[in-house]
């Protein structure tokens, strides 16, 4: 199991001054030395923390992997095709919430996401989409050609009981398990942080978390190179890796 970090709340803290730093690409670069597999940015059309000069910057600089969460947009799509990230995640996007609120309906909207795949494709970008542990999202995610899902982890990370932690953890597993079947990669995001991956690192066919919020919280108080290589240490106990 891979893990990639998104620095968008690093650039959400300095334009909360419309300030220079924190840097996010420095964050990056520095989370790129103490072992982070990639780094994940999320350009949304307000441009509320990552903007163009970080995403170019770090395409630039950075020697892992770059993953570009985005909405199935023309202006973004025209970016993505242009800065070649390593990897397209569309997910969606409302202008009002706080973070991505759950993953997109690709069965409601197949013919945008088939297009927008078909666009990025033909730029060699490989694509992802950010979606529900659900079997019928992961078919037409598999139909529409995407090369990966990833799978929204946020019920797990809010569940309110162990029971229905467990529950939402099963049904993961299970998406997982289908998703690999169909031949798609496997990731998965949102809510994980340093309690819960103990349970997470349980599932066999997830390929990559992304986690943000919990890893830059936790670098406030003990620095970013303790609480990589903390997160590290928990995803290497997964048996076999």
């Amino acid at each position: 199991m891979l893990f990639s970090l998104n620095v968008d709340h690093v650039a959400f803290l300095r334009n909360a001054r419309m300030e220079v730093n924190p840097d996010p690409v420095t964050y990056a670069l520095m989370a790129e030395q103490y072992g982070v597999d990639g780094i994940v940015v999320h350009l949304r059309e307000d441009r509320r923390h990552i903007n163009e000069r970080d995403l170019r910057l770090m395409r630039e600089m950075l020697t892992t992997k770059l993953d570009l969460e985005m909405a199935a947009t023309d202006e973004i799509i025209k970016i993505a095709i242009d800065v070649q990230p390593e990897l397209a995640t569309i997910v969606p996007e409302k202008r009002l919430e706080l973070t991505t609120e759950g993953g997109i309906n690709v069965i409601d909207n197949i013919n945008l996401l088939r297009t927008t795949i078909e666009r990025l494709h033909e730029a060699e970008v490989p694509v992802s989409l950010f979606i529900e542990p659900d079997i019928a999202q992961i078919d037409a995610a598999s139909e529409i050609d995407s090369d990966f899902i990833e799978i929204h982890t946020g019920n797990f990370a809010n569940a309110l009981s162990e029971d229905d932690m467990f529950e939402e953890l099963e049904r993961i597993r299970q998406a997982s398990k289908h998703a690999k079947k169909l031949g798609l990669g496997v990731n998965a995001g949102h809510g994980l942080n340093y309690n819960n991956m103990k349970h997470f690192i349980a599932i066999e066919d997830i390929d990559e978390v992304s986690i943000g919020q919990s890893v830059v919280a936790r670098s406030v108080f003990v620095g970013l190179e303790k609480a990589v290589k903390e997160m590290i240490a928990l995803i290497r106990l997964r048996k076999g890796f």
